[in-house]
């Protein structure tokens, strides 16, 4: 296009590309360049000034001058005592008569390191010192006062703005270090909530395989030894009895599949829609229970309503692994399930007459923890131990949904 001029390295000769490129530079180099530059504009300020009954500059003039420089290498590390210091040097050169060069050459970069480090009120009490120093030096040579003024104003106003530069860089590096400490504990806490949220998960796949799993095995191993006892004798009973192993046995397929269904399924996918159990497939399991010999009385009392799709799973499950424990652990003849609907809650009870816990020879097994897991997720609670009248007794009274006022 005409008129126009294309850089041959891009953005790299503009003020944003080169400002990026000095922040890519080591420190060190950093701190090298600056001290030749205020080593060699500080000897030229000193060899430049003119005052006639002044000392001539000498070796000892540029070695104070060069010293100003060399200080500013460890500006990182000590920038208070580089200030100091460097403070130190321009003061004995003022002392030894020589020609007088403006404060704020030898100590700009000096300042702005110590504003940098957060020592902004020390770099103003330096600076006051400095230009009262210098006005009474003036006075006694009776410089006269407009002259006075307009120099040391101007240093004055250099020498701050070169502190408050500073002091902004330093106020800067403290909100992007509060920055990414927030960042950093959001990070932190969005961690642990994901790690909390699959450890839920996990408990809960958990107790539902444990459910699935625990009911069938039960109902296939009572079954299959009904079926190997009276095969030889009675071979409609053992036909029966394999029926129920295979019904069973879909079952258990079916929702497992559903469960693993549900974990495949990538994000945005469909999920199985199969439906949850709840207290209305009660039936099927009474059946079950009672093709394995347990004889299961029912009972429902006050009036059946909907209940929350979780709490209705829960009340499910919660009978189903309370039968499964009768039918494998308590050696019972009769167990009693009652579902009782109250004004605020669903009280779910399964009561046998047989030795609970005890069968098991004292070793723990899942079943009722995950019973108690399930009622503390849904807001309920639950109680499990021996009956008044003996045998064992599982109690649960979960939330359900509040009648309209």
């Amino acid at each position: 296009m005409p008129g126009r001029v294309v850089l041959p390295y891009g953005d790299a000769m503009t003020v944003t590309g080169i400002s990026e490129r000095l922040r890519r530079l080591p420190a060190p180099v950093v701190d090298a360049v600056l001290a030749v530059a205020v080593a060699v504009v500080s000897l030229a300020a000193i060899h430049v000034a003119a005052e006639p009954d002044a000392r001539p500059p000498d070796a000892l003039a540029d070695l104070l001058a060069v010293s100003c420089g060399v200080l500013l290498l460890a500006r990182r590390r000590w920038p208070l005592g580089v200030l100091a210091m460097s403070s130190g040097v321009l003061l004995l050169y003022y002392s030894l008569g020589y020609p007088g060069v403006p404060p704020a050459v030898p100590l700009g970069v000096a300042l702005y390191s110590a504003g940098a480090a957060g020592y902004l009120r020390w770099g103003l009490v330096g600076t006051v010192l400095f230009i009262a120093g210098g006005v009474q030096a003036g006075i006694r040579e009776h410089e006269p006062a407009l002259e006075l003024l307009t120099i040391f104003l101007q240093q004055a106003s250099l020498m701050v703005a070169l502190l408050l530069l500073g002091d902004a860089v330093h106020a800067r590096r403290g909100w992007q270090a509060e920055v990414r400490e927030r960042l950093a504990r959001v990070e932190a806490d969005r961690e642990r909530e994901a790690a909390r949220r699959v450890e839920q998960e996990r408990l809960r796949i958990a107790r539902e395989l444990h459910d699935v799993m625990a009911h069938t095995i039960a109902v296939v191993t009572v079954q299959a030894g009904v079926a190997a006892d009276v095969l030889a004798d009675d071979p409609d009973e053992a036909r029966a009895a394999l029926a129920t192993i295979r019904s069973a046995s879909r079952e258990a397929m079916a929702e497992l599949r559903a469960t693993v269904g549900v974990l495949r399924a990538a994000e945005g996918d469909e999920a199985p829609r199969a439906p949850s159990p709840g207290l209305g497939q009660l039936d099927g399991l009474y059946e079950t229970a009672r093709d394995a010999g347990l004889r299961v009385e029912a009972s429902v009392s006050g009036e059946p309503r909907p209940l929350p799709a979780l709490v209705d799973l829960t009340a499910y499950r919660i009978v189903q692994e309370s039968l499964t424990n009768v039918c494998r652990h308590a050696g019972a003849a009769t167990a009693t399930v009652t579902i009782r609907y109250e004004a605020a809650d669903v009280v779910i009870e399964v009561a046998d007459d047989g030795r609970g816990p005890a069968a098991t020879g004292g070793r723990a097994g899942y079943g009722l923890a995950g019973m108690a897991e399930r009622s503390a997720a849904v807001g309920g609670h639950l109680e499990a131990g021996r009956g008044p009248g003996g045998g064992f007794r599982v109690t649960a009274r979960l939330p359900a949904a509040r009648t309209p006022s």
